[in-house]
């Protein structure tokens, strides 16, 4: 096997083989990357209680989201190497033991959550609400993924990854989902204390496909299946076919990453899917690919973009100005959720790493030599201690404030802080197209499985009496 492949990877547009490498083999520059970004979570967390940063260097506080991409990260340390089995059970535990033990309740101060969801934004230090964050079911759920993945990885008979088990079951049980579904079957985007639910559902398709899944496969408190049927609903709107073959779109390359961070499915089909004739991961090398050839015909005329220089999503941006380029008034904004293929997509020359990297294992044959010209081209400037920084822009060259980030003369704008929900799929899905690990032990979880059988999902690993 070459040097920069992934090896169990089908050709582009076919359905790969569901095989794991026995010897896999890491591009350097691909394993590097991962080591350092790995390192983001393992040395910006704070110790005492598990929560990862929001954003580094800058203060901020803590994401839960990306408590469950630092979950995530942990065993990956274990397998790499980064650190042994024993401190990543320590940090395992003292994180579970914080979300197990924190106060939960209505009141708009004091508490850590409601109902078993989590406030978005945590303080760092002491765990409570952060300023006026809202209960967010999507970021709940991608911390709860990261637990459950903690619980069916740490499989040891000891006592403390028996404890590890026992307190990601609790922390999930405890989620009461059919709270959530103010306007049933969908479930809310989240409450606040001050205003109630907030004003939006969840409908397909975007990041929170894990939302539901996580929903019905609850043991405690899980919703019909007709919530599924609700979340698909919306599908027909975002099918198209720009700049490559027909797609479920959304414009945020995340939106395609962070469900599939940690559920395989290759060969899994809905009922939507089957009638389309595809699956999801088939689907995401579409977009993919769909992004890069958007790249190439480069519309708005961006610098630089092309073939090997791409990759637009939710990130940091520049500034929230208008200023004129290449002839023509043009808005850039600071952080937003950028994204060029779908509904709503938005693009003012922001580049993000993440990305890339989050779709290195649906579409390696690209997205390796774009990290390579990526790495080539701008490290000097955007490759730091962590990995690559959050985002750059080499066509925002202008004298205004910035938020997160610097002008270099020459190069463009780049970002100054790592963000860490675009850390962790880069940490995860490196050792997903690498060796499959994070879907491989997932397989093994009863929950996830439950989740998708109620969510109609058949074919692939669920036809299996084993995962």
């Amino acid at each position: 096997m070459a040097t920069g492949t992934l090896p169990f990877l089908a050709a582009p547009g076919a359905i790969p083989r569901l095989k794991e490498p026995e010897q896999p083999v890491l591009d350097p520059l691909i394993a590097d990357v991962q080591k350092r970004t790995f390192r983001f979570f393992w040395e910006t967390t704070n110790v005492r209680n598990g929560l990862a940063r929001d954003r580094y260097p800058s203060q901020s506080p803590s994401s839960i989201a990306a408590v469950g991409f630092a979950l995530t990260a942990y065993p990956i340390g274990v397998e790499r190497g980064y650190v042994t089995r024993r401190v990543a059970v320590e940090r395992v535990l003292t994180t579970l033991r914080f979300f197990h033990d924190a106060p939960q309740g209505p009141e708009p101060r004091g508490t850590t959550g409601h109902h078993g969801f989590f406030y978005h934004f945590l303080d760092l230090t002491t765990g409570l609400r952060a300023g006026g964050s809202e209960l967010s079911t999507v970021d709940t759920a991608l911390f709860l993924a990261g637990a459950l993945f903690c619980q069916s990885y740490f499989d040891a008979e000891d006592d403390d990854e028996a404890q590890i088990r026992q307190l990601a079951e609790n922390i999930y049980a405890r989620v009461d989902w059919r709270w959530a579904q103010i306007r049933p079957p969908a479930i809310s985007h989240g409450w606040s204390p001050e205003c109630g639910f907030l004003e939006y559902d969840w409908r397909g398709y975007n990041e929170a496909m894990i939302v539901y899944l996580l929903a019905l496969g609850s043991p405690t408190h899980p919703v019909e299946q007709a919530a599924w049927e609700e979340w698909t609903s919306t599908y027909d709107q975002s099918w198209q076919s720009d700049f490559g073959e027909p797609h479920l779109a959304f414009a945020p390359l995340f939106g395609h990453q962070y469900c599939q961070t940690w559920i395989d499915l290759r060969g899994l089909r809905d009922r939507y899917m089957s009638n389309r004739g595809i699956d999801y991961f088939e689907n995401n090398r579409r977009a993919i690919y769909a992004q890069r050839a958007y790249a190439i015909a480069n519309p708005h005329g961006w610098k630089d973009y092309g073939s090997d220089v791409w990759g637009v999503t939710a990130s940091d941006g520049p500034a929230d100005v208008a200023r004129e380029y290449a002839g023509k008034l043009r808005l850039f904004r600071s952080y937003a959720g950028r994204g060029v293929v779908g509904p709503y997509g938005y693009d003012d020359g922001t580049l993000a790493p993440t990305a890339v990297l989050g779709s290195i294992a649906f579409a390696p044959e690209i997205v390796i030599p774009t990290i390579r010209e990526l790495h080539r081209r701008y490290g000097q400037h955007i490759y730091s201690e962590y990995g690559f920084l959050d985002a750059f822009n080499p066509s925002f060259d202008f004298d205004v404030p910035l938020v997160h980030g610097r002008c270099i003369k020459g190069f463009g704008w780049v970002a100054s802080d790592y963000l860490g929900i675009d850390q962790g799929p880069i940490v995860a899905m490196i050792e997903n197209g690498q060796t499959g690990l994070v879907w491989r032990v997932m397989r093994k979880n009863p929950h996830l499985r439950r989740g998708l059988e109620r969510a109609g999902f058949n074919g692939g690993w669920l036809a299996t009496t084993e995962a």
